[in-house]
């Protein structure tokens, strides 16, 4: 299995933290985010892993390596400007019939080689993983209709919808929708696909996740991954 991960960003949201290490490698307890990520992946069965840079890219070469201490291979791949999350996956070479595609500032117990297999079996040209969110809502929310008669009257609901996780399966073909220059984002990928009527997946998880973009997420994430280190990387398998 072949996996992507996305590490070019600046991290700006994470400041003054990612003024002189980059996001990815912030730790989590003593272990740098991507190094989790990639132990999670190695465990999933992923035996080559290219990391697309841009933002103090020698970092990450210095501290990861050539991936010998979790039996995979690392390869990296420099963006000399921005691309997005799906522009740079165009400079990859020799890509596999199917790959991940990921963040990698993000915090998961999901099921990656599942997620795999399930994007394998329903022959999609993109499978995207998605999370459950709620927003509650403070006030009491007033449906009435066109006459002013009153139809509802909800205190203080929790709004549920779901969210990408910024982990995606993609076929080798999905890289024919991806223009050859400039910045290219992933749902702008998988709504290309989708017009031109490919089929995109989305499966849904019950999964832990936590984005680190911000503080709160960055400390959130570091108070789990530090309480319970085994329920992201299994004892004896990291």
């Amino acid at each position: 299995m072949m996996a992507v991960i996305l590490a070019g960003g600046k991290g700006t949201r994470l400041a003054p933290f990612t003024v002189t290490i980059p996001k990815p490698l912030l730790p989590l307890a003593d272990m740098p985010i991507i190094e989790v990520v990639i132990r999670q992946l190695a465990n999933a069965g992923a035996s080559r892993i290219v990391i697309t840079l841009g933002h103090m890219a020698p970092f990450f070469t210095t501290i990861l390596g050539g991936g010998e201490r979790w039996g995979v291979k690392l390869e990296y791949v420099l963006e000399e400007e921005p691309l997005g999350t799906a522009g740079p996956i165009r400079r990859i070479p020799e890509l596999e019939d199917s790959f991940i595609v990921m963040n990698g500032d993000l915090l998961t117990t999901l099921d990656y080689r599942a997620l795999f297999k399930e994007h394998v079996a329903h022959r999609a040209w993109g499978t995207i993983a998605l999370s459950q969110r709620t927003v509650p809502i403070d006030y009491g929310v007033v449906e009435s209709g066109q006459d002013g008669r009153l139809l509802r009257y909800i205190e203080k609901p929790s709004l549920p919808y779901e969210v990408s996780m910024g982990i995606n399966v993609l076929s080798r073909g999905a890289v024919d929708f991806i223009p050859p220059t400039g910045r290219f984002d992933m749902p702008e990928l998988m709504l290309a696909m989708r017009d031109a009527g490919k089929l995109v997946h989305c499966v849904h998880t019950d999964s832990y996740w936590q984005d680190i973009g911000r503080f709160d997420d960055y400390q959130r994430a570091s108070e789990d991954f530090a309480a319970d280190q085994s329920r992201f990387l299994p004892l004896g398998r990291s």
